[in-house]
């Protein structure tokens, strides 16, 4: 409650009190569920059931759906929306593609929602039938989609709804990148937001609407340019970027929501661990006088809803079937134990590392970075299957790309070496580049030598990096990619289905240690 008169007073510093004539809208949103109907741990990876039963996980479609019915009840009147991303993350996906996704959103009841770039991930055929399967739009207005027969007609720039006897203006966004970042075909041209944005802000302005709000899977960076570059856009609720604002958690990016001008900036970090609530309160002539509200955490106190919680289980059932799908073989075993990955180039270490670089490796990308605390098994020889894979890499982690300067490079690898003492996880795996280190040194001056495609690092050159989203995050002591990193993005394919991927494509696997990582 503090929090929110703070954000009231500070932030707006606009009226005290709702006149007569004022219409107060709660706005519940989410982005980036990337298919986690299921709990999560703290990690943003699979929970156990057993750490579900003692209060360590948060989120799954059971706490979401409690959490959407109590906002209802307490708000006057409320809309649901979503900030793109539902598809991709989990077996999940991986089985039932966007239809559990569809099924759990109608439930829900959802009001509208935008095209992320992750529902491109199989082509415009899968986002057909999710589009047909929902009760509600979904809209992408910065992109050309006439020459696409598939979505020409089941994805709108911009709708209008009614609530509470008012009509609100939604406009939808997707990364204008979408081509770099998944596979919307040839027939779909984007185009730049801002522009797109004003476009449908003039038609649903000119078509008498005064409240207008766009669901932006466009990144918190973009999301602050349509703001300051047009004008009559209310709120923008967010995805992409997977940023959490708040007023209350210490490692919120920004205030909630974030003033830009007059519009209001909100989203709620990702994967379904948090419900945004935007409490919005509109003038007769459609201004913003109030705009408070923040995330709620959807932890152990959010009690789980057992009739969604019992549909989640059922629909797990089959994935049984995936887990024992075989999906590459080995030619011997592959060496993956963490008493070996932790303190030495081993094996599976060089397979993950360059089934990452391979994955993204026309993308410019010169190194693969992996740590071996990611990396959690080693594969007999033989059949592999997609239970084994999950077991080597159980995290959900996905790639992320990035560029850094050398010398930021060598800070990370230094890091890498840091605690081999202690069988750290930080322990780093690599592809496209070889290292040299000291065990005698002093950590923090290990590394003697680094090559990069044959030539000595050069601390001033910039790198094309790949690696998890885990570290590029700070984990694992990599604060470095957090701060010093370029062109960054989180969110491609998850690593395990990189890797069985690349290992069926290239099999039967045999890698081998190599001289990647030597010591002094």
């Amino acid at each position: 409650m503090l929090a929110r008169m703070l954000t009231s007073v500070g932030v707006l510093g606009l009226t005290a009190g709702v006149a007569a004539a004022d219409y107060s809208l709660t706005i519940l949103h989410t982005n980036d569920f990337h298919a986690r109907f299921e709990p999560i741990s703290r990690f943003d990876s699979g929970c156990s059931a057993e750490d579900n039963s003692e209060g360590k996980c948060f989120g799954g479609s059971a706490r979401l759906m409690t959490a959407i019915s109590s906002a209802r009840q307490r708000a006057a009147n409320s809309i649901l929306l979503d900030g793109g991303d539902q598809f991709q993350g989990t077996l999940f996906y991986t089985y039932y593609k966007g239809k559990l996704a569809a099924e759990m959103m109608n439930d829900m009841g959802y009001d509208a929602m935008t095209v992320g770039n992750h529902e491109f991930d199989d082509g415009p055929e899968v986002l057909r039938e999710f589009a047909g399967a929902i009760d509600f739009p979904i809209m992408m207005s910065n992109a050309d989609i006439s020459g696409e027969p598939l979505l020409s007609d089941v994805i709108q720039k911009s709708v209008v709804i009614t609530k509470g006897g008012e009509r609100i203006g939604l406009i939808g966004l997707t990364p204008q990148d979408t081509p770099e970042l998944a596979s919307p075909g040839d027939n779909v041209v984007f185009t730049d937001p801002v522009d797109a944005v004003q476009s449908e802000v003039d038609k649903l302005t000119a078509d008498g609407v005064n409240k207008i709000i766009v669901l932006s899977h466009s990144g918190y960076v973009v999301d602050q340019r349509v703001a300051e570059g047009t004008t009559g856009v209310d709120v923008i609720v967010g995805g992409h970027s997977n940023t959490l604002l708040s007023n209350v958690q210490s490692r919120a990016v920004g205030p909630y929501p974030t003033m830009v001008g007059e519009t209001a900036i909100v989203q709620a970090y990702a994967y379904g661990k948090f419900l945004g609530e935007l409490n919005v309160v509109f003038n007769d002539e459609g201004v913003v006088t109030s705009a408070v509200g923040e995330p709620i955490l959807l932890d152990r106190f959010v009690h789980e809803n057992e009739r969604v919680q019992a549909r989640v289980s059922e629909a797990a059932g089959p994935l049984d079937e995936i887990r024992n799908k075989v999906v590459a073989a080995a030619a011997g075993p592959i060496e993956g134990d963490r008493a070996v990955c932790r303190v030495q180039e081993c094996a599976m270490g060089n397979l993950v590392a360059d089934a990452m670089l391979d994955r993204v490796k026309d993308q410019g990308v010169q190194i693969a970075l992996a740590n071996s605390g990611g990396i959690r098994s080693s594969i007999d020889a033989g059949e592999v299957t997609m239970g084994e894979v999950l077991t080597v890499l159980p995290f959900q982690n996905t790639l992320s790309t990035f560029e850094i300067k050398g010398e930021t490079l060598l800070a990370a690898l230094e890091n890498g070496v840091s605690q081999v003492e202690e069988v750290a996880g930080r322990f780093p795996q690599v592809a496209g580049m070889t290292f040299e280190w000291d065990p005698a040194a002093e950590p923090g001056a290990r590394i003697t030598k680094v090559m990069v495609d044959g030539a000595e690092l050069d601390p001033a050159a910039t790198y094309g990096v790949v690696s998890n989203n885990f570290i590029r995050g700070g984990g694992d002591g990599y604060k470095m990619f957090t701060t010093e990193s370029m062109n960054v993005y989180d969110f491609g394919p998850d690593l395990a289905d990189v890797l069985a991927e690349y290992m069926a494509a290239t099999g039967p696997s045999d890698p081998k240690v190599e001289g990647r990582i030597t010591q002094r």
